[in-house]
């Protein structure tokens, strides 16, 4: 354990020096910092006004992350059967779809946003779109790995009345792994509604072009009010999906 702790100090220090970043007085400016936060994020009365305006780019923003979500969620499904070493037909069809999962996985949402805002431009499309191709990078691992940790006996109980397969895949692969899906999709939710905030500043949509707007234009007044507004969404979403799992799970 010593060790390891000496380790990470010394990790710490040579990042410090090759960085040319000094620890001491990152902590020093803390205090100012603070009150410069406490001085100046902070909700007004005029701020409130624009409160309509907020919750109008905050409910696109929400209904943006859950299109994305769910439509991923068909594709993934689709992809995580053919992944699936436990259920899947074909290695070349599986490694498909585990490379497909691997590639729009590895590669940040942001990252996508920028390389779609190329070719569509700044509107609620691209955003969709980057929030799309990540979550179904997620899901699709995500899926293959409850459906290859699923229990088997259902699939080799329908594989010996002779079942087809796409009766197999709906009787008893979808069924038993339901549960666990759904609490992957709701966390997949909450997810792409943080992301979309920050899609939505390179793709000029939703709440993020909101406070992108205000931060610009030194409304922090404005940029406060956002900023609550997005936690205490985020907050509650979380709430509701805890309560989904407890009754599904």
């Amino acid at each position: 354990m010593i060790v390891v702790v000496l380790l990470l100090a010394l990790l710490t220090y040579l990042s410090s020096v090759i960085t040319d970043f000094n620890i001491l007085h990152g902590f020093a400016t803390l205090p100012e910092a603070f009150i410069w936060i406490f001085s100046n994020l902070v909700v007004t009365e005029e701020s409130l006004e624009r409160m309509p305006t907020i919750l109008d780019k905050l409910v696109e923003t929400i209904l943006m992350s859950i299109a994305a979500t769910t439509t991923a969620t068909v594709v993934s499904l689709l992809l995580g059967v053919m992944g699936s070493k436990a259920v899947g037909t074909s290695k070349i069809l599986g490694v498909l779809a585990r490379f497909i999962a691997s590639l729009s996985r590895n590669i940040p949402v942001v990252a996508w946003a920028l390389i779609l805002l190329l070719s569509f431009g700044q509107n609620s499309l691209t955003g969709y779109l980057a929030l799309f191709v990540g979550s179904v990078g997620f899901l699709t691992r995500a899926f293959i790995e409850v459906i290859d940790e699923s229990s088997q006996s259902a699939v080799e109980a329908l594989q010996a009345t002779g079942a087809t397969y796409i009766q197999i895949i709906m009787k008893a692969v979808i069924p038993e792994c339901l549960p666990q899906m759904i609490s992957w999709i709701l966390f997949m939710i909450e997810t792409n509604i943080r992301n979309a905030t920050l899609v939505g500043i390179l793709t000029g949509t939703g709440i993020g072009y909101t406070f992108d707007l205000y931060y610009k234009t030194l409304n922090y007044h404005g940029v406060a009010l956002v900023t609550v507004s997005i936690v205490v969404a985020v907050t509650l979403i979380e709430l509701l999906s805890n309560h989904v799992r407890k009754v599904i799970l």
